[in-house]
């Protein structure tokens, strides 16, 4: 054992497990890149004010989860807990919304912190692949980032998630739902935070999972009885766009999310193959996110889509991704004239886009197959004295064991024959 341990509530990706994400995280990408998204990166901590505006001081992401730090310069940061807030604040400072081609349209992946309390599917530290549509306000543009969702959910092979959709209102219809539904949080029976979270936020107490205040909320008013004629018309377009591309959804009138920014089309993934923790991704419209954090108004659209999570749902289905293999070829040397030569062959061969590993470290041949074996490799290219004198190399295929003597010159073009 080591001395140091992975945080708690953090996990390490390693081999071969580690495969499985980055197909995890390609697929997801891989709708988004044939769509004209641009890959963003943007730093793993930003300012506290960020979040505290963006997300909201009313969440538990800014008050009880956010990781924050002062630096040695008196500056008060934090670990991202989420991807929109930098993102747009990436854009905005690259004055990418004053390019002329909106709207601005970008994708990125990374891992994110919340100090939450550990247990299956949710972590401390965890990877998600977002994407955000900037600047316009369309409904298609809400359409189509769900399509490109479930598309890549459905190229991974899932089939047992189901999506959850609603529509929150806007600046000119939300501010009379919001007080209709203060009045009827006031009357409940509720502890001193969440009576302060009705003052600020009372959609919050909407997503609020305890089973104490669930109970309390049946007949609690809806927003879509107090959606306004526009977003009631912006909504039914997106329903349409959906139904139209084959895409099966839900209407989910107390689905709000944990977030302040969003407006109008809000939408959540679920896998009930996950037990509590059932999200797998989600997202929404934020229009007015540009100005909460000093931007103009740029009404935006996006999600985040779980990496660990999606992980999980493809073993609650039992589904394994068919990954290529990590090795194809494994060079085996007999001798120091054979390393010199093998080795100079397995950088040939990878320059040729065959996946090749070497026999290190002078083991006899016994062990050097033992690794080939379990390296996962199709192919041993094996050479001793007598191979090398005769200017040629012995070609074994590991799931047949058939053996062929094959000329030097003549071995990467043999290999990926074999392996076409």
């Amino acid at each position: 054992m080591s001395t140091f341990q992975a945080p708690k509530g953090t996990y390490d990706l390693i081999p071969p497990d580690s495969a499985t994400f980055l197909a995890v995280r390609e697929a997801i990408a891989a709708p988004l890149k044939r769509s004209g998204y641009g890959y963003v990166e943007t730093p793993g901590f930003e300012n506290v004010e960020l979040f505290a505006r963006g997300v909201g001081e009313s969440t538990d992401i800014v008050t009880k989860e956010m990781y924050t730090l002062t630096t040695k310069g008196g500056d008060e940061l934090a670990l991202r807990p989420e991807g929109t807030a930098s993102v747009l604040r990436a854009a905005l400072e690259a004055n990418l919304h004053k390019a002329g081609n909106l709207p601005v349209k970008l994708w990125y992946s990374g891992s994110y912190y919340r100090y939450e309390r550990p247990q299956k599917g949710r972590y401390r530290h965890f990877s998600q692949v977002g994407a955000e549509a900037i600047g316009t306000e369309d409904p298609a543009l809400d359409a189509e980032l769900i399509i490109l969702a479930v598309d890549a959910y459905r190229s991974l092979g899932l089939r047992n998630f189901r999506l959850l959709l609603n529509s929150l209102g806007d600046r000119e219809c939300r501010p009379a739902y919001r007080a209709a539904l203060q009045e009827f949080l006031r009357g409940l029976d509720l502890d001193e935070d969440t009576r302060r979270r009705v003052e600020i936020n009372p959609l919050r107490v909407l997503d609020d999972k305890r089973e104490a205040v669930q109970k309390q909320l049946t007949g609690a008013p809806l927003l879509r009885d107090h959606l306004c004629e526009a977003c009631k018309a912006y909504h039914e377009q997106v329903r349409e766009l959906l139904t139209a591309a084959g895409v099966a959804y839900e209407d989910d009138p107390k689905l709000v999310r944990g977030l302040d920014y969003y407006t109008r089309t809000t939408f959540e993934f679920v896998h009930d193959g996950l037990g509590s923790q059932s999200a797998v991704g989600g997202g929404g419209r934020y229009d007015g996110l540009s100005e909460m954090i000093g931007g103009p108004e740029l009404p935006s659209v996006g999600w985040a889509l779980g990496v660990d999570r999606t992980v999980l749902a493809l073993e609650a289905e039992g589904i394994e991704l068919n990954l290529p293999a990590a090795t194809s070829v494994y060079a085996v040397p007999l001798g120091e004239e054979a390393r010199r030569v093998l080795f100079g062959l397995v950088t040939e061969l990878r320059r040729a886009g065959v996946a090749t590993d070497f026999a290190y470290g002078g083991r006899g041949l016994k062990g050097a197959m033992k690794s080939a074996n379990r390296s996962g490799a199709r192919l041993a290219v094996i050479a001793g004295e007598r191979d090398l004198a005769e200017g040629a190399v012995q070609l074994k295929d590991l799931e047949s064991g058939e053996q062929t003597a094959v000329p030097l010159a003549e071995l990467t073009e043999t290999v990926r024959a074999r392996l076409a």
